[in-house]
């Protein structure tokens, strides 16, 4: 659709003197302000107090709306209306599709917003291609959250492999349906747990379409901003929005995620790091959380400068390399990307890759090989090896003396400082060290590698406290947002509550040394004089007993949903009992502990009953009585 004009808002200034009495009266009648929330209809203008300038609405003559196809044919106008015989209507369905028609016969249908897709997949619309009109119907993301100008991210029919469809970028590739199985596509099954999807295939035309289960369910397919093709159904109990499955599941997944020269680490926040030698190109959009900018160099390169190569050695998949099978080693492999002033990387594996673009890191599952990549950077990013003589072991020893008498100066404050605070009543009942939680378990857990909040921040973040989420024995838990715009979950404890500050320092020390994607994530803590609080990720589904209990969430529990939770749960266990560093027993896992984040992945949460036990030991006794 393309207006070749129409009525529009455009300031008119007119210099105009009023020179009768009755003009002047009508002049100075109008306002020349209007307020937040008031409106400007076709009819009404402001103007000024002078009575010189004038705003509003007008419509150029013989202006008309025309509607274009591809090949720029009108198909239709405002003109071809102005018969009384032949009106027209627009219509917005309850299957949410907007339709120009006539009104004498509705079925003569001039456009629809079906036939132009843009982010969002709606039941009765088509995604294909038709081979009569050669026409692509796809969706293509916003170019971020809140500007809906077209994106970089299309789902799309696999031309090559029509019983497929594709997420691509750049025309890369970097998601697959899999083939039709006549109910849903294998690479994702999940599909059709609450909806019924069709795949029509002819001569003519190959289609998917779907269609609710329950006519009670309002679903929306997008291709979002983020790359993730995504199902969101509508809760009408909480009235938003839930997500119900994500492709690809996980964020690292989506090529180009963290842009030029960034990698993507779903076990890290945020989720995206520069490579060496590299850093944000725009720090605020960084902090922000949006990192499709990617990365730049430290210091830039000129062609003739001294360069070295830092290497990654990190088994990744890297997009815009170029085989050069010219070099037979490694050496000469690296002596070619240093002679080329447009290389930016190379990589040796029985044939020479060079890297003349962009360098895009993303994980593995692609169609691309993997490799271990020496990045180019300026000489002086290159870290220098320390070499022989008298100077160095004379700085050492001098970093030597002066690290002894720092640590006897502070070795003599801690001891008076604990002797100080032993002195207190009730001392010893009531406060723990973190290193006394286990000390022969893990002798450095002392020295916690969190961010410390203070509590003018954690007030402004959680609005002084005012948004509630529930209510646990540690102590009330409110939704918090941070000034880079994450959100977060904040648990204050309780003055009253049954659990304490070794409940507080345990859950601090150990979930700070654990790190699992089935367990929840701890970003920092605040401890002042009166405040104990922890500041975690926010998970906007809440916990599994929210959705095992309620009879209109529990539908949304299919048994491979179920089974998906219960398989990262039974994970992050396996990780505490065995795989993790320090071994931890739970000791209070239930249903109301099991948090889910937005793609409905288990994290077990709440380690204040948490204990410690030896890497052979395969039972722990308690004198306590802990638990739910």
């Amino acid at each position: 659709m393309k207006p070749r004009s129409q009525t529009w808002l455009l300031l008119l200034v007119i210099f105009f003197f009023c020179s009768s009495t009755s003009l002047t009266h009508l002049c100075f009648a109008a306002d020349d302000t209007i307020s937040s929330g008031q409106s400007l209809t076709l009819n009404q203008t402001l103007i000024s107090k002078g009575g010189k300038f004038e705003l509003g609405f007008f419509t150029p003559e013989n202006g008309n709306l025309v509607l274009l196809t591809e090949s720029k044919t009108a198909i239709w106008s405002t003109e071809s209306t102005s018969n009384a015989n032949v009106s027209s209507e627009a219509v917005l369905g309850d299957d949410g599709n907007l339709v120009l028609r006539t009104v004498v016969r509705p079925s003569d249908v001039f456009w629809q917003s079906f036939d132009y897709l843009t982010d969002t997949f709606l039941p009765g619309a088509k995604i294909g291609y038709n081979s009569i009109t050669n026409k692509v119907q796809s969706l293509t993301s916003w170019r971020s959250s809140n500007d809906p100008a077209r994106g970089i991210y299309s789902l799309e029919l696999d031309r090559d492999d029509d019983d497929h469809f594709h997420i691509v970028t750049n025309r890369i590739r970097y998601w697959r349906s899999g083939p039709w199985t006549g109910t849903a596509f294998s690479g994702d099954p999940e599909m059709n747990d609450i909806l019924n999807f069709r795949y029509i295939k002819n001569d003519n035309e190959s289609y998917l379409m779907f269609s609710h289960k329950n006519t009670y369910n309002i679903s929306r397919l997008v291709m979002d901003f983020s790359g993730q093709f995504k199902q969101f159904s509508w809760l009408e109990e909480t009235q938003e929005w839930l997500l119900i499955w994500s492709q690809p599941t996980q964020q690292c997944e989506v090529y180009r995620y963290c842009g030029p020269f960034g990698v993507c680490d779903e076990n890290n926040l945020p989720l995206c790091r520069c490579l060496n030698g590299f850093k944000p190109q725009s720090l605020k959009d960084w902090n922000m959380r949006n990192f499709s900018g990617g990365c730049v160099r430290k210091t830039n390169l000129k062609c003739g400068d001294e360069v070295g190569f830092l290497q990654y050695n990190q088994q990744i998949g890297f997009s815009n390399q170029r085989f050069n099978n010219s070099f037979n080693t490694a050496d000469d492999c690296k002596q070619s990307c240093s002679d080329d002033c447009s290389c930016n990387a190379y990589a040796f594996n029985n044939s020479c890759l060079l890297w003349k673009q962009d360098v895009f890191a993303f994980k593995n599952g692609y169609d691309e090989a993997t490799f271990s990549i020496q990045l180019r950077v300026a000489a002086s990013e290159i870290p220098r090896p320390t070499s022989g003589g008298k100077k160095p072991l004379k700085a050492y020893i001098i970093v030597l003396i002066a690290g002894s008498i720092f640590v006897g100066i502070f070795s003599c404050f801690l001891i008076a400082y604990i002797m100080k605070r032993q002195r207190k009543p009730g001392y010893e009942t009531t406060e723990t060290s973190l290193a006394d939680l286990s000390s022969e378990h893990e002798p450095e857990q002392g020295k916690l590698e969190l961010a410390l909040f203070d509590f003018n921040t954690v007030a402004t973040a959680t609005n002084n406290f005012s948004n509630k989420l529930g209510q646990g024995g540690f102590g009330p838990v409110f939704k918090g947002k941070l000034l880079d715009e994450r959100e977060i979950a904040v648990k204050r404890l309780s003055r009253s509550s049954g659990q304490g500050v070794q409940e507080f320092q345990n859950e601090l020390m150990l979930i700070s040394k654990l790190q699992h994607r089935n367990l929840v994530r701890l970003l920092g803590y605040c401890i002042g004089k009166e405040e104990k609080i922890l500041l975690y990720e926010y998970m906007p589904n809440k916990s599994l007993d929210a959705f095992l209990f309620d009879p209109i969430k529990q539908i949304l529990l299919d048994w491979s949903k179920r089974f998906s939770i219960i398989d990262g749960i039974a994970r992050g266990l396996l990780y505490l009992h065995r795989d993790s560093r320090l071994k931890v027993i739970h000791r209070d896992l239930k249903a109301s502990n099991i948090l889910l984040d937005e793609d409905m992945n288990p994290k077990i949460s709440d380690f204040g009953m948490a204990r410690i036990f030896g890497g052979k030991q395969t039972l722990g006794n308690t004198n306590r009585v802990v638990g739910t």
